[in-house]
């Protein structure tokens, strides 16, 4: 049976009739105050109002008014407000299967929301939904803007840290079908020229990405504020004022106002355009590197020796730059070998041959590969990208800062190491007990953690197939026995 989220504010915060509440919308879009693009890349993400449309409808356009030139389809929505009527820690998700609005029903992204809940910090409460306008407000601009096809992931945000919903923010990060709704009204209650100036400092700070001064008394939404900040701050995004007004400017009195403002965060283009070109450069070649590492275990089984690359002067240029890659080979869904390299330090190609070789022959945990085995198993081979630390002050903040399915994780304490690709967050879905299977990986104790503890996370493109699926066949990688005693070849790294 399907749960629908009934609407708790429609005929107060904006109209019931759904006639009424479309042409509503159609003229605030069309007045909306339409401030040049600083940027020519679409918003990521928008921060706007919560308050009756009468009051704050107007200021809520301009970030709309941006979202609806945004190129492509969005599929999904993430929509995070403060919560109005119920105390509680850290970020509560919905329950229900849809929303009802006056203009249709809204699904939710179940899928994404049950992910959600994998973070210690997040937990179901229908309570912080049932009465809460901070969201409702927002979904039926959402409508008239996207139409019905949109799915939506809606957040109330109780005490939480940036770092925190940071990390929920990563997790559902995605790329261009996803976007995300900031909830938030600013100052409240103050005369009008009070209102104006700290309503203005508080701009000031949204546009530096300075989260670290905001509190209730700059926005009621300052916790996922100050989480959007802090992940736009880290993936070095810009940000555009697009309104910033109060209800003595719309229509009420100046005595006691309520400040509105109104933002577009965008990501860099030659960010996404060098994580998406590195995707489509490491797929393009995936069949040849899967086929080439499907060859350097045959040389293994025919000479025993490792393989080497002949010349790479010709080879296509992602093969010939440097990469780190990892090289894993499972049967029947088990591990079977995995040997890999975290840092880029020799031609891609050369990377995956040596790994291939090693997971299949030198992974210590497992007796060397028979040729029996070969044809039922799974090659995949992933390209990281690089490492970047993760600044925490505790393991229950870094443990908030991971992302489920997204994150690989290398950590480090007095010598002690291990790596875990993006990949075992299938094994181990819970970030407590993926941080703890990493750490007894790397000889730690399972509660370990001092002030010498590191952290660094990184991405991986993987390229996948069965081994029996590769035959040899021309490609422009030449392999050969190595030369030399034999074991010369790197050991390389376990996974």
């Amino acid at each position: 049976m399907t749960a629908i989220r009934s609407p708790a504010v429609a005929g107060t915060f904006y109209p019931a009739d759904p006639v009424v509440l479309r042409h509503q919308i159609a003229r605030l879009l069309t007045e909306a105050n339409r401030v040049p693009p600083t940027t020519s890349a679409p918003p990521k993400a928008i921060i706007g109002p919560h308050a009756g449309y009468v009051y704050s409808g107007s200021v809520a356009a301009s970030a709309y008014a941006r979202l609806a030139e945004a190129p492509g389809a969005i599929s999904r929505v993430v929509l995070i407000g403060p919560s109005h009527w119920v105390g509680f820690d850290g970020i509560a998700v919905d329950t229900t299967d849809a929303w009802s609005l006056p203009n249709g029903t809204v699904r939710l992204d179940t899928d994404a929301i049950a992910q959600l809940r994998a973070f210690p910090m997040v937990r179901p409460l229908d309570a912080a939904f049932a009465r809460e306008h901070a969201l409702e407000v927002h979904v039926p601009f959402l409508q008239h803007v996207l139409g019905s096809d949109f799915r939506l992931v809606p957040l109330v945000a109780g005490a939480a840290s940036a770092e925190g919903v940071a990390a929920v923010f990563d997790a559902l990060w995605g790329g261009p079908e996803t976007r995300f709704v900031i909830s938030t009204d600013l100052s409240h209650y103050l005369d009008y020229a009070a209102a104006q100036a700290i309503d203005r400092r508080t701009a000031e700070a949204i546009e530096r990405l300075d989260h670290d001064i905001l509190t209730p008394t700059h926005a009621c939404g300052c916790v996922p504020t100050r989480g959007m900040l802090l992940s736009a701050r880290q993936r070095g995004m810009a940000v555009e004022r697009l309104d910033l007004r109060n209800s003595g400017d719309t229509a009420g009195p100046r005595d006691r106002v309520v400040g509105y403002g109104a933002w577009a965060l965008c990501e860099s283009r030659s960010q996404i355009e060098t994580l998406d070109a590195e995707r489509a450069a490491v797929e393009a070649v995936g069949p040849i590197l899967l086929q080439t590492a499907r060859r350097a275990i045959e040389i293994g089984f025919n000479t025993g020796r490792p393989p080497q690359v002949v010349g790479n002067t010709d080879l296509p240029p992602r093969l010939a730059a440097n990469g780190a890659a990892f090289v894993t080979l499972r049967r029947n869904g088990e591990l079977r070998g995995c040997v890999g390299s975290p840092v880029a330090w020799r031609p891609l190609v050369e990377d995956v041959v040596d790994h291939a070789f090693n997971a299949a022959f030198r992974d210590p945990r497992f007796p060397p590969l028979v040729l029996p085995e070969d044809p039922a198993l799974d090659l995949s081979i992933s390209v990281l990208t690089p490492a970047t630390p993760i600044m925490f002050s505790s393991e229950a903040d870094l443990l908030a800062q991971l992302r489920p399915q997204v994150d690989g994780l290398m950590i480090d304490d007095a010598g002690r190491r291990a790596l875990f690709l993006p990949s075992v967050w299938t094994d181990f879905p819970d970030p407590d007990m993926f941080l703890t299977q990493l750490k007894l990986k790397a000889g730690m104790r399972v509660g370990h953690f001092s002030s010498g503890f590191t952290a660094q996370r990184f991405r991986s493109i993987d390229v996948k197939g069965r081994m029996a699926d590769y035959d040899p066949a021309p490609n422009p990688i030449v392999l050969t026995p190595a030369t030399g005693p034999e074991g010369s070849a790197p050991l390389g790294r376990r996974n």
